[in-house]
């Protein structure tokens, strides 16, 4: 049983290499979190919604490169996929969190851990997803170029009910495409992404609105990396 345990182990470790590789390369067409939600839709007796377009990095304005940047991973272009001085803000915070007994958990995942997430992984938030987000996001950091990256995840977060990449979003929500958002809109469209689910693009809340906002400032410092 040990070695039919290790051998799956094996097989499960290069194939999880592999398809880093394949991904590095080839546009990523549907994702765990996409086909989750298409279930429950069909689960639930309604027509299940899935509004994507894969464009390239140059076919998205430099707007939401920034934007992306400037909210969800500031120091993008230094780290190699974990932020450990974000991890340590983050756990300090949740700790006074907790002993308060209120305030927003605060999380401290790089770009490249959500990437790795979206792309392979489901939404959860246990130790084996956690522990199996950081060894993708070690193979991606590895074979993938920091635009490869960016890339990924501007074409599969999402943005809405059943509405996944930046282009679907920008068709969407401003009948442009997603080369021709100002940094207005480029703004408004990451604002949700906390809770693409909850929070409105095409109806933004006071905080939706303090976030865009807030992004909108901070995207002009934001590093894009070559």
């Amino acid at each position: 049983m040990l070695r039919r345990a290790l051998r799956v182990a094996c097989f499960g470790a290069l194939a999880s290499i592999v398809s880093v590789l394949l991904f590095s390369v080839l546009p990523v067409l549907i994702t765990p979190l996409a086909g989750i939600r298409a279930t429950q839709a069909v689960l639930s007796g309604e027509r299940p919604r899935f509004d994507k377009t894969w464009v390239s990095l140059d076919q998205i304005s430099p707007h939401v490169v920034r934007s992306a940047i400037a909210s969800e991973d500031f120091r993008f272009a230094e780290h190699s996929g974990f932020d450990f001085d974000a991890i340590q803000k983050a756990m300090e915070a949740n700790r006074r969190v907790e002993k308060r007994g209120k305030g927003r958990i605060r999380g401290a995942s790089t770009i490249t851990q959500q990437t790795a997430k979206n792309v392979f992984l489901w939404p959860s938030r246990n130790w084996l997803r956690k522990g199996l987000e950081a060894w993708f996001t070690v193979w991606i950091e590895m074979f993938w170029s920091k635009k490869r990256i960016l890339e990924v995840y501007l074409n599969v977060i999402e943005f809405g009910n059943g509405v996944y990449g930046v282009e679907a979003a920008a068709q969407k929500f401003f009948k442009k495409p997603a080369s021709k958002l100002t940094s207005s809109e480029a703004a408004l469209i990451i604002a949700v992404l906390p809770n693409p689910r909850k929070l409105r693009i095409d109806k933004p809340s006071h905080y939706v609105r303090y976030r865009q906002s807030a992004i909108q400032r901070r995207a002009w410092f934001a590093e894009i990396p070559n």
